[in-house]
């Protein structure tokens, strides 16, 4: 199984060279290792302050990661911080995020590549974050005895640990020196496999969505400008194509009848297309943020927003939420949305994401399927305000609810270890 890991690797790399010419975020991945081990042994050679590494895979785990890593930097002042990432969409968004020291790609997972990365770094504490159970790395900090920890996993009963074939997959599991899971039925599954150094820590997004929703908002103009006739404002986050089909519908039947409803677009990926396909919904009621004016943006009842980085001080102007994805390949961040109140609806791929269910299951949230379902899910909290503040109060209740697992985690780490 080892041999066959090893090889699916390297087939796996070979491929991203291969269509890095037609694929951008393939040039970036394949750009981003090349001389990586160099490059990391140059920019580390002088340094002589201990250092704590930090892993995500992409931007998403990065935001749970987040609050952890600020935490341990108050407590612990005199470390460096190494961040690496295994995507371009994380790296490439993070790459000068002040709150690390050091942030690089992880170079792949091969025995070689895992010794000569952990000769340079010499963590005294690695962390993965939720996913990112690569072989060589856990196996070599493991006979190196460095506390190593993963933070908020979680795990499904149909994941290859769990199979009577999925030996190394549970070798894996097994170098972890504490495993904090999300919730309860997946401590249950590792610890029905005898991986016993697991706790329930909590999911480290809800701490990091409560920080952002409390921190003092910076001004935008343009938005308190489009929102200032205090009319309902339907906040639509990440949105893909296929959101947008489903939507359309809706929103040109409530403006026709006269429905007062302000809308706010952010796309998950900013494509000419795609934006078009936006301002399409309904003709001539849409402006882009880009070229919008706070003085004329009140005349449009769709803004488009076309820069990145906004979604999350979007959804504190909202009334209802929308989040994309799930029409596609998953639901995207519903948290981001749920600190501040928003009923949500989205589409059927959500299974997957445990507080997607759990808003679901309390009635915050809706899933819809067709656009006549969601248009009926729409004008009900539209036309009833009392039914959208009993959402609106379960969604933030059930986030500060179960915000924590930062303190949880710092709690449990090696206090004497990382202080000597």
């Amino acid at each position: 199984m080892l041999l066959l890991y090893n090889i699916a690797l390297r087939l796996y790399a070979l491929l991203l060279q291969v269509v890095a010419p037609f694929n951008p975020k393939a040039a970036q991945w394949v750009a981003g290792r090349r001389g990586l081990l160099v490059h990391i042994q140059a920019t580390l050679r002088a340094e002589t302050a201990p250092l704590a590494w930090f892993h995500c895979a992409s931007l998403g785990e990065f935001e749970q990661g987040r609050p952890l890593i600020e935490a341990f930097a108050q407590q612990y002042p005199h470390y460096k911080i190494v961040l690496t990432f295994f995507s371009p969409s994380g790296y490439s968004v993070r790459k000068n995020w002040p709150g690390a020291h050091y942030i690089f790609y992880l170079p792949l997972d091969t025995a070689a590549n895992a010794r000569r990365f952990l000769d340079v770094v010499k963590p005294r504490l690695a962390v993965f974050v939720k996913y990112e159970f690569w072989y060589h790395f856990l196996s070599e900090l493991h006979r190196r005895h460095v506390p190593t920890i993963c933070v908020s996993a979680i795990f499904r009963s149909d994941q290859a640990f769990f199979k009577p074939w999925g030996g190394l997959f549970r070798r894996i599991l097994g170098s972890f020196t504490h495993i904090f899971t999300q919730n309860e039925t997946s401590a249950e599954l590792l610890r029905g496999i005898d991986i016993r150094q697991v706790s329930v820590a909590g999911d480290t997004r809800f701490d990091t969505v409560v920080s952002t929703a409390a921190m003092l908002p910076r001004s935008l103009p343009l938005l308190e400008a489009f929102v200032a006739d205090k009319a309902p404002v339907l906040v639509v986050g990440s949105s893909w194509p296929e959101d947008i089909s489903v939507l359309a519908p809706p929103l040109r039947h409530m403006m026709a009848d006269n429905i007062k409803l302000r809308v706010i677009v952010a796309p998950h990926e900013l494509h000419e297309s795609g934006l078009r396909q936006l301002e399409a919904i309904v003709p001539g009621q849409a402006v882009r943020y880009s070229a919008a004016q706070p003085a004329t943006v009140a005349q449009a009842s769709i803004l488009v927003i076309d820069s990145i980085g906004l979604l999350r001080e979007l959804y504190r102007y909202g009334s209802i939420g929308y989040v994309g994805g799930a029409f596609g390949k998953g639901l995207h961040n519903t948290l981001e949305a749920a600190v501040f109140g928003l009923p949500l609806a989205f589409g059927p791929r959500y299974a997957k994401f445990q507080e997607a269910n759990d808003l679901v299951a309390l009635g915050g949230a809706k899933t819809v399927e067709t656009s006549a379902h969601l248009e009926s899910v729409l004008r009900a909290w539209l036309q009833d305000e009392q039914l959208r503040q009993a959402a609106s109060s379960t969604n933030r209740n059930y986030v500060l609810d179960h915000a924590g697992a930062t303190a949880k985690i710092m709690a449990a780490l090696p206090k004497e270890q990382l202080s000597n």
